[in-house]
């Protein structure tokens, strides 16, 4: 075992710990976080001759000292949730000292750290999805403000933040237009025609005070600001993706529903090395698109996805809901299959876990997806159809016939998947003829049993009028001398007794 540091990082401090071969503390300090103090530490490091350093992933509050240890250590990134200390028994100088005893055990495992080039793309990439969430939120704003002012356009048009007409129309009113009709010859003439020019006239006739007009001019401004900012950003993503992942942004695209900035925000989440990575599932739970596993007593409590990168998550679910309107894809089909026994959004995060899979696969065997590989071709589903309606017509009809023999040679030579909707035909051909068949079974036997009554013309005739009270027997069908329940066991043994009994008598 080498030396090792274990470091408790916090808003204004940082705690560390060092631990020798043996495991025993020879230093234990409370440092700073501003530049001298981390400087100091690192000097401390050194001067000790510590080789491995971990921390605990607080915040961001580990990103500026694992920068100034890089060069010099060998650093470990831990989640708080797996260190935990007992209660009772923490502080913050124990917790540095537990971190160091775990590492010099090979007892923690390291999280994903994200290399220089990713981190700026992470920048850009989540700064743009914050700017989008401000962008529709002072949209919105605008729009209350135009109905506070009895401005009703926005009823009319779908997108109202983006609408081209609604913008023109609250550029006019910013510049003093007030006259219903001059505002009105901005809209588009598809919504004239779909909602009538009187309606759209009428629904741009309010009363627009000064302090209405300077509130939408604020609101355009933060808009139009927000926008630059989101171009700048759209800027520089795309020129460091360029220059570091050219070919894995060619290779993302052709995966249906991601386009270039998909695989821009994607590609600056978990880069374009799978190395980091051991399998597709790793990368799913990281990204938190598993199902957790909280079981009690053989008894699932709680199946819900796991907590992971949100960011990634977001941006898969997006793709996913493009790609699952489309059913000329697998993930569409594969979408449309689980959403009728499941609920749509449990469907929609299984898709995306498909998705990450083709994801990882991509990126790591560096080979473009075939959006074909796994649809089956014309020729295999006429196929199926014709052996799914030969079957339904050999359970209709036991012959045999040609169709069946070609059928069955067709599906010895290749595996057909046969469609879901044919499957269900002959599932349910084979339920209803089963239980036609069992119904006629039962009617025919339970007419043999009381023919065979009616001629014997003993104790258990079915005629009321023959007997007298003492002399009817256990068997006898007559409903006016038993009593309800009799006449349910009496009902039970002609169907399963009864027959096999006069079958022996018989013989």
């Amino acid at each position: 075992m080498e030396k090792t540091c274990g470091l408790d990082v916090h808003k204004d401090s940082v705690f560390a710990c060092i631990l020798d071969e043996q495991g025993k503390k020879i230093f234990e300090k409370r440092y700073g976080v501003l530049t001298p103090d981390l400087d100091e530490l690192r000097d401390k490091l050194v001067e000790q001759g510590c080789g491995k350093v971990a921390m605990e992933s607080t915040s961001i509050y580990w990103m500026p000292i694992w920068r100034v240890l890089e060069s010099d250590f060998s650093q470990t990134l831990v989640n708080p949730y797996f260190i935990r200390q007992l209660p009772g028994r923490k502080s913050d100088m124990k917790d540095a000292a537990w971190i160091a005893e775990c590492l010099q055990k090979n007892l923690l495992k390291s999280s994903f750290v994200a290399g220089e080039e990713l981190q700026q793309m992470r920048q850009y990439s989540r700064q743009h999805r914050r700017l989008t969430k401000s962008r529709v939120r002072l949209e919105q704003q605008l729009d209350n403000q135009l109905q506070r002012c009895n401005i009703r356009f926005s009823n009319y048009v779908s997108n109202q933040g983006q609408n081209v007409s609604m913008r023109k129309i609250i550029y006019d009113i910013i510049s003093g237009v007030r006259d219903s009709t001059k505002l009105s010859d901005k809209v588009h003439g598809r919504t004239l025609n779909k909602h009538g020019k009187q309606v759209i006239t009428d629904s741009l006739s309010g009363v627009i005070g000064n302090a209405d007009v300077e509130m939408l001019r604020q609101c355009m401004e933060q808009i139009e600001l927000i926008e630059k900012q989101q171009a700048t950003c759209l800027t520089h993503l795309e020129e460091l993706a360029d220059k570091h992942f050219a070919n894995e942004i060619s290779l993302l695209c052709t995966i249906p529903g991601i386009q270039k900035l998909s695989a821009l925000f994607i590609l600056a989440e978990i880069g374009g090395d799978m190395s980091a990575f051991q399998k597709a599932t790793h990368l799913i739970g990281w990204a938190g698109l598993r199902p957790r596993n909280d079981e009690t007593a053989e008894k699932v409590k709680n199946r819900k996805i796991l907590h992971g990168n949100k960011y990634l998550r977001q941006i898969l679910v997006e793709v996913s809901w493009a790609v699952s309107r489309s059913n000329k894809t697998f993930l569409g089909r594969k979408h449309n299959i689980l959403k009728k026994r499941m609920k749509s959004q449990k469907a929609l995060i299984a898709i995306t876990r498909k998705l990450l899979v083709i994801i990882y696969n991509v990126l790591k065997t560096k080979q473009a997806f075939d959006p074909s590989r796994n649809l089956p071709s014309n020729e295999t589903v006429q196929q199926s159809v014709n052996c799914a309606k030969s079957q339904c017509a050999q359970i209709a009809n036991p012959k045999k016939s040609d169709t069946d023999s070609i059928c069955q040679e067709n599906l010895g030579k290749e595996n057909i998947q046969v469609p879901c909707t044919e499957n269900h035909i002959v599932g349910r051909t084979k339920k209803k003829l089963h239980s036609d068949s069992t119904l006629k079974q039962n009617v025919s036997t339970v007419k043999t049993v009381r023919v065979q009554k009616a001629g014997n013309g003993t104790k258990g005739s079915d005629c009321p009028k023959s007997k007298k009270e003492g002399d009817i027997a256990k068997g006898s069908d007559c409903p006016k001398s038993k009593k309800e329940g009799d006449i349910a066991k009496s009902a039970e043994k002609k169907k399963v007794g009864r027959p096999k009994k006069l079958q022996a008598d018989k013989a």
